[in-house]
């Protein structure tokens, strides 16, 4: 019998740790989400399908505030309460936003240590409940709650008169045949 290693068999690939798999997949969204973004008809930023709805320029500030929440959770620095801040006003200040935002995340994720990523944050843990949720589970949910609103922008910039980009598949702007 042969003892175990840390080094996996020549032909095979590592899995990422946890931290590289939510760095990995965080830059694949963001780059998704970027490219909707940039197809968005920059003269539509109030746009809005209902009056209950956000506008296209608040989608894109709810996007650069959760990379934010992102990093005030690894720096152990989140705090929730108040709302979102208010939005910048033009259209061009809130995509500026949104990058700066995913830089900063980014480069904060990627010099953090394995263990900056142990640990819980508050949060809701159900319906109107805080409690003590896991820091990687948090920047999942965030991430996840990003994809969700990319979605809506992306029906938003049909609407707008603008064109899709392909997201996860060929979109009707952009097949792949």
């Amino acid at each position: 019998m042969t003892a175990p290693t840390s080094t996996p068999p020549v032909g095979s690939t590592a899995i990422p740790s946890p931290k590289q798999q939510f760095i990995d997949s965080l830059q694949r969204e963001h780059e998704k989400t970027r490219r909707v973004i940039e197809a968005y008809p920059a003269d539509q930023g109030e746009f809005r399908p209902h009056p209950r709805s956000s506008n296209a320029r608040q989608l894109v500030w709810t996007f650069a505030v959760e990379e934010r929440l992102i990093l005030a959770a690894l720096k152990d620095q989140l705090k929730l309460g108040g709302g979102f801040p208010p939005a910048p006003e033009s259209w061009e200040e809130v995509v500026s936003a949104f990058k700066q935002a995913h830089k900063d995340v980014a480069a904060a994720l990627a010099a953090a240590r394995d263990d900056e990523f142990a640990g819980t944050v508050k949060f809701f843990t159900a319906q109107k409940t805080m409690g003590d949720l896991p820091k990687m589970e948090f920047f999942w949910f965030m991430l996840c709650d990003q994809i969700h609103h990319r979605g809506q922008l992306s029906v938003y910039l049909r609407m707008a008169g603008g064109k899709v980009p392909s997201i996860y598949g060929p979109s009707a702007d952009e097949p792949w045949l």
